[in-house]
């Protein structure tokens, strides 16, 4: 690796104009179609794939590191040194039309992000920060977050089928949001993990609470919550790595009420099922 490959300045400002260089190719595909089936309600499009390689490609020839891509994966991620790359997040947005969708670039190293990038070419807004701040709003040093109250917060929320199983089952997902309502009733559902994090960044959301676990969704905007002053860590109120399975970001004082919420919520539900056990 060069020494300009280990500046986390001269990165940052290197993938900042790689991923500037394709802003106007995300423009331009707006509205693409479904093309690669991944799962139930899952898809990529052509310029997904476009995207991926064009920028992968550039990364690794300007920068030696190997990319970590959606799409076409790439080396693991829990140490040594990768960019992970989303090209299009909130792809269902993107492809119908939505403006709420962008590109996702972190540097991520020993499994933390120490670069992150948020590209929203659609909203000409472009979030980046390196690890102990501050955070840039299109190239603007933006405040650190103040300590927040839930009440007065708004909060993204990950989507979710309330018949779906898993992980995190959708049943617990819904009664989530119902103890959410009634903290804030400032609910939002973004169909991007980009923005919900980045908007939780700068300010604009008090938190988000993320339940997917790809690394190419949430490495970005780990480091840009961080770099603000905001608290990172899973559902479960652990330290948030490459490896965690979930999100919970937050301003200060937002995060902590967050993480009380859905601790009495899981307890609501070991009760529940231990009262169904009991019944059968």
């Amino acid at each position: 690796m060069s020494a300009a490959a280990s500046d986390p300045a001269a990165l940052l400002a290197t993938a900042s104009e790689i991923l500037d260089s394709a802003a106007p190719r995300f423009a331009e595909g707006v509205g693409a179609p479904s093309a690669v089936q991944k799962g139930r309600g899952d898809f990529a499009t052509e310029l997904d794939l476009e995207l991926e390689r064009t920028l992968s490609q550039e990364l690794v020839a300007r920068t030696g590191i190997p990319v970590h891509g959606e799409e076409f994966g790439g080396p693991e991620l829990s140490s040594g040194t990768a960019w992970v790359l989303d090209p299009i997040d909130g792809t269902f947005n993107y492809s119908a039309g939505h403006p709420l969708s962008g590109m996702l670039l972190a540097l991520v190293r020993d499994g933390q992000p120490v670069l992150g990038l948020t590209w929203l070419p659609l909203l000409d807004r472009r979030y980046a920060a390196i690890a102990g701040g501050p955070l840039l709003l299109n190239g603007k040093p933006m405040p650190a977050l103040e300590r927040g109250r839930l009440a007065e917060a708004m909060i993204g929320f990950g989507a979710f089928n309330i018949d779906a199983h898993g992980r995190i089952p959708g049943r617990f997902r819904f009664d989530l949001l119902g103890a959410l309502s009634r903290l804030s009733s400032r609910v939002r559902m973004h169909g991007s993990t980009g923005i919900d994090l980045a908007y939780t960044a700068s300010g604009v959301l008090g938190g988000a609470v993320v339940f997917g676990h790809h690394p190419w969704d949430n490495a970005a905007g780990v480091a840009l919550v961080r770099a603000a002053g905001g608290v990172v860590t899973d559902l479960r109120g652990e330290p948030w790595s490459i490896m965690s399975r979930s999100v919970l970001a937050a301003a200060p004082g937002v995060h902590e009420q967050l993480l009380e919420m859905i601790d009495s919520a899981v307890d609501r539900a070991q009760e529940h099922d231990e009262n169904s056990e009991g019944t059968q």
